[in-house]
Formats: structure tokens, C-alpha cells, sequence
């Protein structure tokens, strides 16, 4: 019996370490450069009071990434249901086409990452470092050409650097820990923090994170022939939740270092400001630390958005397209708003919340979707929701559209 058991567990061990890796691809969605800007926004402006937010935030997205991941258990992608179900060419067009904006839209937030990143880190031009920044495509190329696997360890060594690199900015920064601890339990809600409330759950649940789970599941099962569809839904729950609970707690970090860095001083910092503000206040090196984490944030994010621009092509038009193109063409397109404004004189970091606005419109275009496909029983089978399941996901979702309602209202109308 005990060789037995142990036969499982190792079975089970190897099983597992071949599904492992998706998550942590989808995971840089929630540590990209936009949720930079507000989590260090909301540190540095009001303390520790929205900590709450982060997880109650990367709780829901936590929920609806499982849910996108079992249609790729169940043996489809997103996309290529809603292809299915849509049927009329002109509305999959017009789906199509509103997804390609939330992934250019994505796409801009991590490219303006890398070149602030550039130019803080080693003093290049905003200008100069948008045309650098193409490089980070040939560096993509090189992980992908060859073997897709490459790209989940890649993706495992970005999540980790940046992970130390908050572990670090926390252990010098010297935190109240009891503080963390009331805030993230005791909801805080005023005229004045709603708006940052309102851009921690919007830059936390992204179109293209959800769009690209079912896809990473459906061809990793497919190409490495784990049939089990219990067994594979275990696996994903587990990876779910370890590579998304590792998002959350960096996100909770960069408000945690912000208020604690920040907030004391009286400082409401952007990205560049936190860099330079960290040199008086912790030295050189924890500066040096935040940028280099900063860039690996943006080269990582962009690669995840470029999978997903590629998961909607394929599912939505079933044309393929070669990765490398297909990135030239969307960091071209977002080259001409980002240099149009450095040479009229706006700041960069404005058209990173207008990115974001632009995202919270769309978050419908995967979430209802999301929703209606899991809970069909004829595309899902035994892995269909439970009813506990169905009632949380339409809360959750209009939980999440009502906020990002309140966004537009706010930045647009009141």
C-alpha cells in the first residue's frame, strides 16, 4: 500500500510540475505597470487605508481567472466559443475588433513602463527609449521561436525577481505591520480615495488576462496529453491560487513600501518620483532595485498582452500570425500616441490612465462571456459551475462593471 501511495504522489508530482506555468504567465497582467501607478499611488496619497482594496480585488480576479482556465480544461478557448455562438461574421468582426483595442490599450500601460523605466535607470530620453524599447521584441522572439516552454521558466524568473525585489524595498522601508493588519481588514471608502479604489480593481481585472487563460490551458493540455479532467482542475486551482496570491501580495508590497516610504513624508509620488524620491531615503541600490523591477514588469506584462492579442486572432478569425509581426505592428501603433505627446509636451503617465479607462469599458467583452460559457452544461459538462458558483460570479461582475462605471463617470462626466 505505502509503494503505492508513494507511486501516486509521484505521478502526481511529475503531472503537475508538466501543467505548471500557465498561471504565472497570466499572473504579470496583475503586476504590470499600471498597477504600479495606482497601488504607489494610493500609498503614497492615502497610507495604508486602501490595502483592503488589493485584496479584495485580486480575490475576484483570482475567481474569474479559474473560471476562464476551466474552458481550456473543458477543451476550448474563449474566443473560439464566442466565435461559435456568435456565428453572424460582421458581430465576430466587431467582437474581434474591440478585443484588439483592450490588447493595444494593455499593450500601451507596458510599453510606457519600459520607457520610463529607460529613462529613469540609465537617464535615456522618453523619445529615444520608445524606439529602443522594439528591442524587447527581439528578446521575445528568442524565448518563443524554439520552444514554448521557455517562456512559463522565463516567466516564472520575472515573477521571482520581482517578488525579491518588493521583499527588499519592504525590509528597508520598515512597514507597521499593525497598521497593515487593521487596513486589510477594515474597508475604507471616501469622495476622495474612490477614484483610486475604483483604479485598483480596473487595472487589477484585465481583458487580456482572462481572454488568454482558457488558451494557455487548452494547448498545454492538448500538446502534453493530461486527460484527466479532474485532475487537470485540481492542478489549475492550485496554480491559480499560488501564482495569483503571489501577484496580490507583490501589489499589496507596492502600496505597503509607498505608504510607508511616502506617505510619512508627505509625498504623492508617480513612478519616476518614486525612483528618484527612494535614493535620499534608502540609497542607491533600492532605487537601482526598483527600476530594474520596473522594466522586467513591462518586458514581461507586454509578452503576456502579445499571447493574448495572438489567443483572440486564432480563436475569433482562426488566422495565424507570426508572433514577431504581430508585435512590430502593435508596439508601432502605440509608438505614435506616446510620441506625439512627449513632443507636444504631455506627460507620459497621463495616457497610462487613459489606458486604463479604455480597459474598464471592455472588461465585458470577456467577462460576460466568461460567465454564460462556464454555466452551460453542454459546453462544460461535469465541469460546469455550481449554483454557489453562478450567484458569486454575476455579484463579482457587477461588482466590477459598476466600479469601472464609476471610473468613466468620474474622469469623463462628474
Amino acid at each position: 500500500m505505502e509503494k503505492k501511495s508513494l507511486l501516486k504522489n509521484k505521478i502526481f508530482t511529475k503531472s503537475f510540475w508538466i501543467f505548471f506555468g500557465s498561471g504565472f504567465i497570466v499572473s504579470m497582467a496583475y503586476m504590470d505597470p499600471g498597477n504600479w501607478g495606482t497601488n504607489i499611488g494610493a500609498g503614497s496619497e492615502f497610507n495604508y487605508s486602501l490595502l483592503w482594496a488589493i485584496w479584495v480585488a485580486s480575490g475576484i480576479a483570482m475567481f474569474f481567472q479559474y473560471l476562464s482556465g476551466k474552458i481550456g480544461i473543458a477543451g476550448y478557448s474563449l474566443t473560439e466559443i464566442v466565435r461559435k455562438k456568435i456565428k453572424k461574421k460582421p458581430l465576430v468582426l466587431a467582437y474581434w475588433g474591440g478585443s484588439e483595442i483592450s490588447i493595444l490599450a494593455t499593450d500601451l500601460a507596458e510599453f510606457l513602463g519600459i520607457v520610463v523605466a529607460l529613462n529613469i535607470l540609465f537617464g535615456i530620453p522618453l523619445l529615444l527609449g520608445s524606439v529602443i524599447s522594439v528591442l524587447e521584441i527581439l528578446f521575445f522572439f528568442a524565448i518563443t521561436k524554439k520552444d514554448f516552454g521557455n517562456v512559463e521558466k522565463f516567466f516564472i524568473g520575472f515573477v521571482l525577481i520581482i517578488s525579491l525585489a518588493f521583499v527588499y524595498e519592504l525590509f528597508i522601508a520598515k512597514p507597521d505591520i499593525s497598521e497593515i493588519l487593521i487596513h486589510s481588514i477594515t474597508p475604507s471608502i471616501g469622495p476622495k480615495s474612490i477614484f483610486l479604489i475604483v483604479g485598483i480593481f480596473g487595472a487589477t481585472i484585465m481583458p487580456h488576462a482572462l481572454f488568454i487563460h482558457s488558451w494557455l490551458i487548452k494547448n498545454k493540455i492538448k500538446k502534453n496529453g493530461i486527460k484527466s479532467r479532474k485532475k487537470n482542475l485540481k492542478f489549475h486551482l492550485i496554480e491559480n491560487t499560488i501564482s495569483l496570491s503571489i501577484a496580490a501580495l507583490v501589489n499589496a508590497a507596492m502600496l505597503i513600501m509607498a505608504a510607508s516610504a511616502f506617505h510619512q513624508k508627505g509625498i504623492i509620488a508617480t513612478l519616476s518620483q518614486a525612483y528618484y524620491t527612494l535614493i535620499p531615503l534608502f540609497g542607491n541600490f533600492a532605487a537601482l532595485i526598483f527600476g530594474i523591477a520596473l522594466l522586467v514588469s513591462g518586458i514581461a506584462s507586454s509578452i503576456t498582452g502579445t499571447l493574448a492579442g495572438q489567443s483572440i486572432m486564432e480563436g475569433l478569425t482562426r488566422f495565424k500570425i507570426s508572433p514577431l509581426i504581430r508585435r512590430l505592428v502593435t508596439r508601432f501603433i502605440n509608438m505614435i500616441p506616446l510620441t506625439i505627446a512627449i513632443l507636444i509636451g504631455i506627460e507620459p503617465l497621463q495616457i497610462l490612465i487613459y489606458s486604463q479607462v479604455l480597459l474598464s469599458i471592455l472588461i465585458p467583452l470577456p467577462l460576460i462571456p466568461i460567465i454564460l460559457i462556464t454555466s452551460n452544461k453542454k459546453i462544460m459538462k461535469e465541469l460546469v459551475n455550481k449554483k454557489i458558483t453562478k450567484i458569486l460570479s454575476w455579484i463579482f461582475s457587477v461588482i466590477i462593471v459598476g466600479l469601472n462605471v464609476y471610473l468613466l463617470l468620474t474622469e469623463f462626466i462628474l
